[in-house]
């Protein structure tokens, strides 16, 4: 068997698949992003599964800090024509603002424990979403969707929405649907999942996607 390479293109949908193992939803979804960004999409929200891994997951934060030290010189090598880890296969050649991710990844780490009330955790998140907001832009040429940004992450967050009242304060606050097609999509079952505390059936996620995609 031949051996898989990080820059093979079998790791990039490797990478991805981990992805759409997490948002089974989005197999019926992406049926409303345009084909020539399906592909750029999914890597961008990987890319953003990665980092939010890295700076959240297990119960030692250690491993997940040298992992976001490797991704800020990943991304800055991105800038510069460079690329180790596969997503890059899919995302480095596109013109996005990586400098300005790269420089948000220390104020991502810092969100590992994030405040109890939403307001807060949401303020948390400001600057690192801005910076991805900022790619947004660039990738899928959109308004900002920042604050949709922000919100979708601290629904994911291991470490924060489990409890009722938190989930019941995020949602109050949820922002009005906002940025690229595929944001406003990602937006639209992150919240629904909030409700519903387990992934859509597809049947809902479909019907979200729709509606979000007509905003």
């Amino acid at each position: 068997m031949a051996r898989v390479t990080m820059t093979d293109p079998a790791a990039l949908d490797s990478f991805i698949a981990k992805w759409r193992a997490r948002w089974p939803e989005w197999t019926v979804a992406e049926t409303f992003v345009s084909v020539s960004q399906r592909e750029i999409a999914a890597a961008w929200f990987a890319l953003l599964q990665e980092l939010t891994d890295a700076a959240w997951g297990g119960e030692d934060p250690t491993p997940g800090i040298a992992k976001l030290a490797w991704w800020q010189e990943e991304l800055r090598g991105w800038s510069r024509g460079l690329r180790r880890h596969p997503l890059g296969i899919a995302l480095q050649r596109q013109a996005a603002p990586w400098p300005t991710l790269e420089a948000a990844l220390p104020a991502l780490r810092t969100s590992r424990a994030p405040p109890a009330d939403a307001k807060s955790a949401l303020a948390g998140l400001r600057a690192f979403a801005a910076a991805a907001g900022a790619v947004e832009q660039s990738l899928f040429s959109s308004s900002d969707g920042a604050d949709a940004i922000a919100a979708c992450l601290l629904a994911g967050h291991p470490h924060w929405p489990a409890e009722t009242g938190h989930r019941e304060d995020l949602i109050a606050r949820w922002p009005p649907v906002q940025g690229s097609r595929p944001r406003r999509i990602a937006a639209a079952l992150a919240r629904a999942r909030l409700r519903k505390g387990a992934p859509l059936p597809l049947w809902r996620a479909l019907w979200l996607a729709w509606r979000a995609a007509r905003h």
